[in-house]
């Protein structure tokens, strides 16, 4: 009796997730119309749709929650690749440089998602809450995990979309409304990973803060013992916890960077190749052509042209934006 008593608990459970996911679905397609993203009104929160499957684009990730309401997704983070549905929402930590792409949609049945950034203070306040049981910590420490989207985390991210229908709401409700939605990822399997970076003296919030720095400051020279001494670890420890987090080293990840900067600058600027490898750090234009052309498959001027010439522009901005995805 009991074991059937859980069983149908679970299904009704099940059941119920496919709904709040449909709804979801439904209330994001209302909201964004034929549009490709929109910045809404609650801080944080964008929306997106896409029609057709995307190219693979180089971005960065910001700390953010994605869910895909419909539809179905590929991130590669280094060797590492997340591919994520309705059914999994993609966590992540720290800035973190990937690959992205759609990889299932349609006119029929568009790929619709929303992105929420996470505020650092806002989870700090809650881990400091004796009712908060956060998870025992995953095997890796990498600052990016797919997670189930079960049905309260859903029932509170529809309620979240549903404030845009009354804006009047969301001076006070949508805060109360991303700390649900905060809460329900600290109490998923996934939820230690936002508890070390964002707990004050654990190397992982160290390695953050040279993330941070780096991200802030990509156009600069960096010597790593400078970044290991402001991070107050050893290099030898910097590098071991960088790479864990992601899948990079410090060297790595700030040429990443650069390049998705300078790519961004050219294309939204109008710069030219020179003149943009200038503005993000290099010192020498041919270094920057050679590594620009290996990282993105062609040379800088004639990736611009192909990105202007393509009629479906990737779910994200080429770089990253407060409420990208």
């Amino acid at each position: 009796m009991t074991v059937r008593k859980l069983t149908g608990d679970a299904g009704i459970s099940q059941d119920r997730a496919a709904e709040l996911r449909a709804e979801l679905a439904r209330k994001v397609a209302t909201l964004i119309g034929s549009g490709e993203n929109r910045a809404t009104d609650i801080p944080g929160l964008t929306l997106h749709r896409r029609i057709a499957p995307t190219a693979p684009c180089s971005m960065t990730y910001e700390p953010s929650v994605t869910v895909i309401a419909q539809g179905r997704k590929r991130v590669e983070l280094g060797q590492k690749v997340f591919i994520y549905d309705s059914s999994r929402f993609l966590l992540t930590s720290v800035d973190l440089p990937v690959i992205s792409r759609v990889i299932e949609a349609s006119e029929e049945v568009p790929c619709l998602a929303l992105s929420l950034k996470l505020g650092m203070s806002v989870i700090r306040e809650l881990l400091s809450r004796e009712e908060i049981q956060v998870a025992e910590a995953p095997n890796d420490n990498l600052a990016m995990a797919t997670g189930e989207t079960t049905m309260e985390f859903l029932s509170a991210c529809c309620r979240l979309v549903d404030l845009l229908q009354t804006p009047q709401d969301i001076p006070f409700l949508s805060g109360l409304i991303q700390r649900e939605i905060i809460y329900r990822i600290l109490s998923s399997t996934e939820g230690a990973r936002l508890r070390a970076i964002a707990t004050l003296g654990e190397q992982s919030h160290r390695t953050a803060k040279a993330i941070a720095w780096i991200r802030a400051n990509y156009a600069k020279p960096l010597r790593v013992e400078d970044l290991a001494e402001m991070a107050g670890m050893g290099v030898s420890t910097l590098h071991h916890h960088f790479r864990a987090l992601t899948t990079l080293s410090p060297l790595q990840y700030q040429k990443q960077v650069r390049l998705q900067a300078a790519r961004a600058r050219m294309l939204m600027d109008g710069l030219d190749a020179a003149s943009a490898a200038f503005e993000v750090g290099y010192e020498s234009a041919s270094q920057f052509n050679r590594e620009y052309s290996r990282f993105f498959g062609q040379p800088p001027m004639r990736d611009v042209r192909t990105l202007r010439s393509q009629s479906a522009p990737p779910m994200e901005s080429v770089h990253s934006r407060p409420n990208a995805i």
